[in-house]
């Protein structure tokens, strides 16, 4: 399988000091890596019967919504608050320091929808655990998790246990 890890760019102190950032803008503006991690990711995904994909704001919604055509399906938006126009619940989870929240419109998935929750990144695990909280609130059967990065040195993985998680590319630690 062809590496798209040299496709990413790793970015040292950003947000903060300390934090190496996998930057996927890189990848997303080189053709070749966006078409190898578009179809790497539907190898993973294709014949479980995917009738939703749902990716999570922002950078979810970029390969999640192409995954989505290919897989020709639905696509669902997690937004944070204040984003989606109509009905919708909410699922509050732990950051490190404080809280966050996310919203999925109440229509969005339907009793019996077979999911695929997509996102660029998997890290601690809390925001694809509360999104996973939210499809299943609504009767959506969730599939597979897949993610374009994972951070292997943090306990995201643990916190979907009892999930399928597929991530593309993977980092061990901060080294660049």
């Amino acid at each position: 399988m062809p590496e798209l890890k040299k496709y990413i760019r790793s970015v040292a102190d950003f947000p903060k000091k300390g934090i190496m950032f996998r930057d996927i803008t890189t990848l997303l503006l080189n053709p070749e890596g966006l078409k190898l991690a578009l179809e790497q990711l539907y190898d993973a995904a294709k014949g479980k019967g995917v009738t939703k994909v749902v990716g999570i704001e922002s950078r979810g919604f970029i390969l999640g919504g192409a995954l989505a055509e290919k897989l020709d399906c639905g696509f669902v938006p997690i937004r944070k608050p204040g984003k989606l126009p109509a009905e919708k619940i909410s699922e509050s989870y732990l950051l490190e320091y404080g809280s966050d929240t996310i919203e999925i419109h109440k229509d969005a998935i339907t009793a019996g929808d077979i999911v695929l929750l997509h996102d660029d990144l998997l890290a601690t695990g809390g925001t694809a655990r509360a999104a996973c909280e939210l499809i299943e609130k609504l009767g959506g059967k969730i599939v597979m998790l897949s993610f374009l990065i994972e951070l292997t040195f943090l306990p995201g993985r643990a916190k979907l246990s009892g999930y399928e998680v597929d991530s593309l590319i993977k980092y061990d630690d901060e080294n660049p």
